[in-house]
Protein backbone atom coordinates (compact mmCIF):
# COMPACT_ATOMS: atom_id res chain seq x y z
CA UNK A 1 0.00 0.00 0.00
CA UNK A 2 1.86 3.21 -1.06
CA UNK A 3 2.19 5.55 1.87
CA UNK A 4 1.15 9.36 1.77
CA UNK A 5 4.37 10.44 4.01
CA UNK A 6 6.45 13.26 3.42
CA UNK A 7 8.92 11.94 5.64
CA UNK A 8 10.57 8.29 5.27
CA UNK A 9 9.04 5.47 8.08
CA UNK A 10 11.28 5.09 11.22
CA UNK A 11 11.42 1.22 10.49
CA UNK A 12 11.15 -0.16 6.72
CA UNK A 13 7.69 -1.84 6.05
CA UNK A 14 8.70 -5.65 5.92
CA UNK A 15 12.45 -4.92 7.91
CA UNK A 16 10.74 -7.72 10.91
CA UNK A 17 8.53 -9.84 8.58
CA UNK A 18 11.13 -10.83 6.53
CA UNK A 19 12.71 -12.96 9.25
CA UNK A 20 11.65 -15.09 12.02
CA UNK A 21 10.27 -13.51 15.39
CA UNK A 22 13.77 -13.35 16.89
CA UNK A 23 14.64 -16.02 20.26
CA UNK A 24 16.35 -13.55 22.70
CA UNK A 25 18.48 -13.93 25.68
CA UNK A 26 18.24 -11.01 28.66
CA UNK A 27 21.61 -10.27 30.87
CA UNK A 28 19.97 -12.67 33.76
CA UNK A 29 20.11 -15.97 30.95
CA UNK A 30 16.48 -15.81 30.56
CA UNK A 31 15.00 -16.68 27.21
CA UNK A 32 12.29 -14.66 25.18
CA UNK A 33 11.02 -16.71 22.36
CA UNK A 34 7.56 -17.29 20.95
CA UNK A 35 4.96 -19.40 22.08
CA UNK A 36 3.91 -22.43 21.43
CA UNK A 37 1.14 -24.57 21.62
CA UNK A 38 2.35 -26.61 23.93
CA UNK A 39 2.32 -23.50 26.41
CA UNK A 40 -1.04 -23.36 26.36
CA UNK A 41 -1.81 -25.27 30.00
CA UNK A 42 0.53 -22.92 32.20
CA UNK A 43 -0.66 -19.09 30.26
CA UNK A 44 -4.22 -20.69 30.62
CA UNK A 45 -3.35 -21.27 34.60
CA UNK A 46 -1.42 -17.59 34.67
CA UNK A 47 -4.85 -16.00 34.19
CA UNK A 48 -6.05 -17.86 37.26
CA UNK A 49 -3.60 -15.86 39.73
CA UNK A 50 -5.11 -13.32 41.63
CA UNK A 51 -2.37 -10.85 40.65
CA UNK A 52 -2.39 -11.36 36.83
CA UNK A 53 -6.35 -11.03 37.10
CA UNK A 54 -5.86 -7.63 38.70
CA UNK A 55 -4.01 -6.10 35.98
CA UNK A 56 -5.24 -8.20 33.00
CA UNK A 57 -9.26 -7.92 32.02
CA UNK A 58 -9.15 -9.76 29.20
CA UNK A 59 -8.67 -13.59 29.70
CA UNK A 60 -8.35 -17.03 27.94
CA UNK A 61 -11.35 -19.46 29.52
CA UNK A 62 -10.15 -22.83 27.43
CA UNK A 63 -7.07 -23.87 26.17
CA UNK A 64 -8.05 -23.95 22.96
CA UNK A 65 -8.58 -20.67 22.90
CA UNK A 66 -5.18 -19.93 24.44
CA UNK A 67 -3.92 -21.80 21.32
CA UNK A 68 -6.26 -19.19 19.08
CA UNK A 69 -4.45 -16.38 20.83
CA UNK A 70 -1.23 -17.81 20.06
CA UNK A 71 -2.05 -18.11 16.37
CA UNK A 72 -2.89 -14.46 16.77
CA UNK A 73 0.20 -13.83 17.83
CA UNK A 74 1.77 -15.48 14.80
CA UNK A 75 -0.06 -13.29 12.70
CA UNK A 76 0.83 -10.11 14.51
CA UNK A 77 4.42 -10.68 13.64
CA UNK A 78 3.85 -11.67 9.98
CA UNK A 79 1.69 -8.39 9.80
CA UNK A 80 3.90 -6.27 11.69
CA UNK A 81 2.08 -5.31 14.30
CA UNK A 82 2.98 -6.98 17.32
CA UNK A 83 5.50 -9.71 19.18
CA UNK A 84 4.57 -11.64 21.40
CA UNK A 85 7.59 -13.81 23.77
CA UNK A 86 7.32 -16.28 26.47
CA UNK A 87 9.96 -15.76 29.35
CA UNK A 88 11.73 -19.17 30.20
CA UNK A 89 14.72 -20.46 31.83
CA UNK A 90 17.27 -22.75 29.81
CA UNK A 91 15.39 -25.64 31.15
CA UNK A 92 11.99 -24.15 28.80
CA UNK A 93 10.29 -23.65 32.03
CA UNK A 94 7.74 -20.17 31.21
CA UNK A 95 8.60 -17.62 33.86
CA UNK A 96 6.84 -14.77 32.60
CA UNK A 97 5.12 -13.29 29.32
CA UNK A 98 6.38 -10.04 27.64
CA UNK A 99 4.70 -8.39 24.35
CA UNK A 100 5.66 -5.68 22.23
CA UNK A 101 2.15 -4.29 20.58
CA UNK A 102 0.74 -1.79 18.38
CA UNK A 103 3.69 -1.51 16.35
CA UNK A 104 3.76 1.50 14.51
CA UNK A 105 6.29 1.61 11.74
CA UNK A 106 5.78 5.31 10.77
CA UNK A 107 6.52 7.00 13.56
CA UNK A 108 8.94 3.78 14.93
CA UNK A 109 6.54 3.31 18.38
CA UNK A 110 5.11 0.22 19.87
CA UNK A 111 3.83 -0.13 23.22
CA UNK A 112 5.21 -2.79 25.89
CA UNK A 113 3.16 -5.41 28.30
CA UNK A 114 4.02 -8.01 30.62
CA UNK A 115 3.38 -10.19 33.48
CA UNK A 116 5.37 -12.76 35.51
CA UNK A 117 4.07 -15.88 36.93
CA UNK A 118 3.86 -16.34 40.99
CA UNK A 119 6.66 -18.32 41.80
CA UNK A 120 9.56 -16.09 39.71
CA UNK A 121 8.22 -12.62 40.88
CA UNK A 122 10.91 -10.43 42.84
CA UNK A 123 13.54 -12.84 40.96
CA UNK A 124 14.15 -9.83 38.33
CA UNK A 125 12.35 -11.48 35.44
CA UNK A 126 10.22 -8.75 34.64
CA UNK A 127 12.79 -6.20 34.28
CA UNK A 128 15.06 -8.53 32.72
CA UNK A 129 12.71 -9.65 29.74
CA UNK A 130 11.73 -5.65 29.24
CA UNK A 131 15.57 -4.63 29.76
CA UNK A 132 16.60 -7.16 26.94
CA UNK A 133 13.55 -6.53 24.90
CA UNK A 134 13.43 -2.50 24.99
CA UNK A 135 17.27 -3.08 23.47
CA UNK A 136 16.54 -5.41 20.76
CA UNK A 137 13.58 -2.86 19.71
CA UNK A 138 15.54 0.56 19.88
CA UNK A 139 17.95 -1.45 17.73
CA UNK A 140 15.76 -2.64 14.96
CA UNK A 141 15.07 1.24 14.41
CA UNK A 142 12.27 2.03 17.35
CA UNK A 143 12.41 5.52 18.58
CA UNK A 144 9.94 5.42 21.03
CA UNK A 145 8.53 2.38 23.05
CA UNK A 146 5.73 3.04 25.78
CA UNK A 147 3.74 0.96 28.44
CA UNK A 148 1.34 2.30 31.06
CA UNK A 149 -0.25 0.62 33.90
CA UNK A 150 -3.15 1.20 36.97
CA UNK A 151 -1.32 3.66 39.00
CA UNK A 152 -2.44 1.27 41.60
CA UNK A 153 0.28 -1.08 40.29
CA UNK A 154 3.47 -0.47 42.35
CA UNK A 155 5.52 -3.59 40.97
CA UNK A 156 4.62 -2.28 37.30
CA UNK A 157 5.91 0.96 38.10
CA UNK A 158 9.02 -0.02 39.74
CA UNK A 159 9.77 -2.37 36.72
CA UNK A 160 9.37 0.95 34.23
CA UNK A 161 11.58 2.60 36.06
CA UNK A 162 13.99 0.19 36.72
CA UNK A 163 14.64 0.09 32.88
CA UNK A 164 14.69 3.48 32.36
CA UNK A 165 10.69 4.23 30.99
CA UNK A 166 10.23 7.54 32.31
CA UNK A 167 6.90 8.29 34.15
CA UNK A 168 5.28 11.07 31.51
CA UNK A 169 2.07 11.21 33.15
CA UNK A 170 -1.42 9.61 34.05
CA UNK A 171 -4.31 9.06 31.66
CA UNK A 172 -7.14 9.76 34.19
CA UNK A 173 -9.43 7.05 34.03
CA UNK A 174 -8.30 5.42 30.70
CA UNK A 175 -8.71 1.96 31.53
CA UNK A 176 -11.43 -0.52 33.01
CA UNK A 177 -10.41 -3.30 35.51
CA UNK A 178 -12.69 -5.96 37.66
CA UNK A 179 -13.18 -3.14 40.32
CA UNK A 180 -13.50 -0.26 37.88
CA UNK A 181 -11.67 2.82 36.29
CA UNK A 182 -8.16 3.09 36.71
CA UNK A 183 -6.26 6.05 35.81
CA UNK A 184 -2.87 4.88 34.22
CA UNK A 185 0.84 5.91 34.09
CA UNK A 186 2.09 6.17 31.23
CA UNK A 187 5.72 5.75 30.98
CA UNK A 188 8.09 5.53 28.29
CA UNK A 189 11.86 5.12 26.74
CA UNK A 190 13.08 7.27 24.22
CA UNK A 191 16.16 6.25 21.90
CA UNK A 192 19.18 8.51 22.94
CA UNK A 193 17.54 9.93 25.70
Amino acid sequence: MPRDLSTAPALAPGSLAGSPQPVLRTAGGLLLRPWEHADAPVFLAAYGDEEIRRWHTRRPSTEEQVREWFDAYRRDWQQERGGHWAVTGDDDEVYGRIALRGMDFDDGTAEAAYWVLPAARGKGVASGALAALSAWALGEGFWRLELDHSTRNAASCAVATKCGYVLEGVKRSAAVHDDGRHDMHLHALVRGR
